[in-house]
């Protein structure tokens, strides 16, 4: 059993190698695709509108802040300044892992100090599958409760839970406990990848569980398995298999177009290496009904973290104002048209017609 102290390091090793440059793998292949452009628009810029939906909760974007770290004192005060973002904004927000509280009732703490100073936060709940499946239903309830979730993200993460010398690689059972839990909590829930991606077989055994969606969060940006393999002595079977595994994952290109392929009834979700609001126009214009964006966050609060909020306030502006011109230069005043109409294409010098 991981100690709280052993928790604790772990999870800031986690958050401090998330920034290193040897775990990005810029492989998310939108490079391979470009929105085309409308020259005669039709439309207003200031007539875009980025609003979007959750249920019936009424969101300013669909960019929203993926799931991070949770359960140790360095990402509470990050925690509260997404929070703090996701209420002024509208803007959903995943939070990280909630594994501390499973065994430590006092982590209920942190969520209830947020609670107090971001009331109107939009917060995703967030669980491993691999500790879900342990979990009687009752506490995940009370996970959520804790939080005042409005939904629940189930994170898949076999290659990290192999490779992490504390991991818990035991994912028999799974899809029963994820049908399990769709079927007894009363909130959306929300099937992610960490950034290994999604398979056309994987998404089409997900449907008729339930689900609400599923985030594809394909190989293109963290990797999760090089930061395992990071924190593990350098001579162990631990870095060395990191390192034969450094590449393994479904881009987030393909894992959006395995999606198309399966035909899904629930929604998809993109993330993976999502780094601007082009990128994000390019995964809407694929079907996307919301794009997730992870390290950005990160990195904008380690700019100023005795006063992020500037700065985390800039990120968001940027965002939005390049997911607008994306919508305008494609003719689309809103998302429900990106999504929609026909706007992207392979790029052409990548895939010539024969």
């Amino acid at each position: 059993m991981e100690s709280l102290t052993q928790f604790e390091s772990r999870k800031k090793d986690h958050m401090r190698l998330a920034l290193d440059p040897q775990v990005q793998t810029g492989g998310h292949g939108l490079d391979k695709i470009e929105l085309i452009h409308e020259a005669l628009p039709e439309i207003n810029f200031k007539d875009v509108d980025l609003s979007t939906s959750f249920q019936k909760i009424k969101l300013s974007s669909p960019i929203f802040i993926s799931s991070m770290t949770a359960g140790h004192e360095s990402g509470e005060n990050f925690n509260q300044a997404l929070a703090t973002l996701s209420s002024q904004r509208k803007i959903l927000m995943g939070v990280g892992s909630q594994r501390r509280q499973l065994g430590d009732p006092s982590a209920r703490l942190e969520w209830e100090t947020l609670r107090k100073k971001a009331p109107d936060a939009l917060l995703m709940g967030n669980l491993g599958l691999a500790q879900l499946i342990q979990t009687p239903t009752q506490a995940v309830k009370d996970l959520l409760e804790s939080l005042q979730a409005v939904g629940l993200f189930i994170h898949l993460n076999p290659l990290q839970e192999a490779l992490q010398p504390e991991g818990t690689p035991q994912f028999a059972g799974g899809l029963k406990k994820i049908e399990e839990i769709c079927n007894a909590v009363t909130i959306p829930v929300v099937i992610k990848e960490v950034g290994c991606g999604f398979s056309e077989y994987t998404l089409k055994r997900l449907q008729g569980t339930g689900v609400y969606g599923v985030d594809v969060s394909g190989y293109g940006g963290t990797h999760w398995g090089r930061i395992e393999g990071l924190r593990a002595p350098q001579d162990s079977v631990q870095a060395q298999a990191a390192l034969t595994f450094s590449h393994w994952g479904t881009s987030t290109l393909q894992s959006m177009l395995n999606a198309q392929l399966a035909h899904v009834n629930y929604q998809v979700w993109a993330s993976g290496g999502v780094r601007n609001g082009l990128e994000a126009a390019k995964l809407l214009s694929m079907g996307a009904g919301m794009v997730g964006l992870a390290l950005p966050w990160l990195s904008a609060f380690k700019l100023n973290e005795s006063d992020p909020g500037s700065e985390l306030e800039k990120l968001a502006d940027r965002l939005d104002y390049e997911l607008k011109i994306a919508l305008f230069c494609t003719g689309c005043k809103n998302i429900e048209e990106i999504q929609r109409k026909k706007v992207w294409k392979w790029r052409q010098e990548l895939y010539p017609k024969t």
